[in-house]
């Protein structure tokens, strides 16, 4: 979950270490650091975001054409100057940054105790560079060969990047079940955890598969092996992203930027697959496996977090419009359960940055019991991507603020046009309600913007609930989901407990919470549950609890009911969770900012959860 940054070249590496640092922030932001190489090791390092460490290294000398940079998510340490990367070998000889866990880094330390060493911090990576300097020393190593053999003594996930005082000129890498990707310029090299700070530099890029080690060389040169010593061949791919799209753009955060791109990432997500004339839906993944795909006994849809909430959107599609049935798992418990996978599943991953440790493992676990595995992701060239049989991109672009938004909306938008795609196929959707949803889904964009209109409006409500300490959120059908993701976007950016519900459940407790200090945000958009939801929201009225409802455009009844209203667009009800959580990712973000959070950031959280 933390971010690495390394160069080697004929530049200066400091500009381009603090620059990639503020972009991969998102990953970790609770201390950072840099490395140089002029003539000795130099370590700038500081508790507190990217912008303390680039105040702390002002007018100190850290010129280098070399150097590696880190900023952290803790997992073994708490945030401080000394737990911060890089971490040094005890003989100030290496130098490391390190993203992941190394499990047993408890008996390493003991043993290296042993051997005489002495150790600063409370971290694993500080164990595991000492533990390549012990080999290095004891068979007088080359760098590379050291950190092989040290890697084949280490259990858990890493990505890692080493310098070495006696040999300037070359940097070592290596991955395992953590991303690191390495850009190729011209004679030099860009290291980073993704893509995003190789933006401008270099449009060559390589990632790192599993048990790789890379070594890099200011003249140019560039070795993979893997760690049983096996000569790699390099698979260079071009990617294409702009600088512009790592910058707000004139929107005060990256979350506010994002929700308001969504009109346009979800015409770039359907684009080439939706067709009015036709018509049709076309997706790569699925026509490539169509018949295992279409006659799939179930689908297993694994992910975490807001991806997990579009997933549940997800089992509601593909049963209600392919009648294919459906398991929604926490990544998390399917990887530590004994699940009854088997052949003809198809496990279905969602994760944004492709990169989801939990995920992953559950993806192994599945292939392991003869599963298709199938991958709906954000990030080109991901490792999710590379592990599944096939899948789909959301093209959502570069996703900076911690919360999920467009991102969360291209997943639904994805399975929705693979639960129409199979629907049809399996003759499931009569041929005039196909022609309806794929019309009303390529109007979705449209609706999108005509529901941002409404910000305005949610500005005034959330300035009316920002002091609340709790809330509640109801949905039923497809927008049980919704209600769920709701409460999560006001738990992570806020710091206001929340809860979603069934609409239907609030009688079987949490009724009980429901006061005047109780805002309930009820989405009332269901047709087919309309009368119901009228029933919800009387109870909570009934309770003095204040009613917030996102409500089709021109409804009567329930505008007249509740505290507040907000208005979208009507459409057909299996595509209502893609404009009813406009809303409340709005709510959520000016609540945010009005209790003065750092929304882009929010606390203890990171953007990629690459560690378990």
């Amino acid at each position: 979950m933390c971010g690495i940054v390394a160069y080697i070249g004929p530049r200066q590496a400091s500009p381009f270490l603090i620059n990639g640092l503020k972009l991969l922030e998102y990953r970790g932001y609770d201390s950072a650091g840099i490395a140089v190489l002029n003539g000795d090791l130099k370590v700038f390092k500081r508790k507190g975001k990217v912008a303390e460490l680039e105040a702390f290294i002002e007018g100190q000398d850290h010129s280098s054409t070399v150097g590696l940079g880190h900023t952290r998510w803790a997992t073994h340490g708490e945030p401080t100057d000394i737990n911060a990367h890089p971490h040094r070998s005890g003989n100030g000889r290496l130098v490391m940054v390190h993203n992941g866990i190394i499990e047993n880094y408890g008996s390493l330390k003991t043993a290296l105790q042993k051997e005489g060493h002495v150790f600063e911090s409370q971290t694993d990576t500080e164990v595991l560079v000492h533990l390549i300097e012990e080999i290095q020393d004891h068979g007088n190593l080359p760098l590379e060969e050291a950190v092989r053999l040290a890697l084949d003594r280490v259990v858990g996930a890493y990505a890692i990047v080493l310098m070495d005082r006696e040999h300037p000129d070359k940097l070592v890498a290596a991955r395992k079940a953590s991303p690191l990707v390495i850009g190729v310029g011209d004679d030099e090299y860009f290291l980073a955890s993704d893509a995003a700070p190789l933006a401008g530099h270099t449009k060559r890029i390589i990632y790192m598969n599993d048990e790789e080690i890379a070594v890099v060389h200011r003249n140019g040169d560039l070795q993979i092996k893997n760690i049983h010593n096996k000569v790699q061949t390099p698979f260079i791919q071009e990617f294409d992203m702009q600088v512009e799209e790592l910058e707000k753009g004139g929107y005060e955060h990256f979350m506010l930027k994002e929700i308001h791109q969504q009109p346009q990432t979800l015409a770039d997500c359907m684009r080439g697959r939706l067709s009015l004339e036709a018509p049709y839906v076309k997706l790569g993944g699925v026509d490539e496996y169509e018949k295992t795909i279409s006659n799939a006994k179930r689908f297993i849809i694994a992910a975490c977090g807001t991806s997990w909430h579009a997933g549940l959107i997800g089992e509601y599609l593909f049963e209600d419009l392919a009648r294919i049935p459906v398991e929604v798992e926490y990544a998390s418990e399917l990887r530590y359960r004994n699940p009854i996978i088997q052949e003809g599943d198809v496990v279905i991953a969602l994760s944004q940055s492709g990169e989801t440790a939990d995920t992953l493992a559950a993806l192994e676990l599945a292939k392991d019991k003869g599963a298709m595995l199938y991958g709906v992701v954000n990030a080109v060239g991901s490792s999710i991507a590379r592990l599944t049989d096939a899948g789909s991109y959301i093209h959502a672009g570069p996703e900076i603020g911690v919360a999920s938004t467009k991102a969360f909306t291209g997943q639904v938008a994805l399975l929705t046009m693979m639960a129409i795609s199979l629907g049809y196929k399996r003759g499931r959707i009569p041929n005039s309600y196909f022609h309806k949803l794929i019309s009303e889904l390529h109007n979705i964009p449209a609706k999108i913007e005509r529901a941002l209109r409404c910000e305005e409006q949610i500005k005034y409500i959330a300035k009316e609930i920002k002091d609340r300490q709790n809330a509640l959120y109801l949905g039923r059908g497809f927008n049980f989901p919704v209600a769920l993701e709701g409460a999560l976007k006001l738990k992570e950016i806020s710091y206001i407990h929340a809860e979603g519900y069934p609409a239907a459940e609030m009688k079987h407790g949490p009724i009980a919470l429901i006061d005047e200090e109780m805002p309930v945000i009820v989405i009332a958009t269901n047709r087919s549950a309309y009368d119901k939801v009228v029933s919800n929201i009387q109870e909570v009225k009934a309770r003095k609890g204040m009613v917030i409802a996102v409500v089709t455009e021109g409804e009567k009844t329930i505008s007249e009911m509740a505290d507040y209203t907000i208005e979208i667009p009507d459409t057909e009800e299996p595509l209502t969770p893609l404009l009813s959580v406009i809303p409340l990712q709005l709510l959520s973000y000016h609540i945010a900012v009005m209790r003065g959070c750092n929304v882009d950031q929010p606390r203890n959280l990171a953007k990629s959860v690459t560690v378990e």
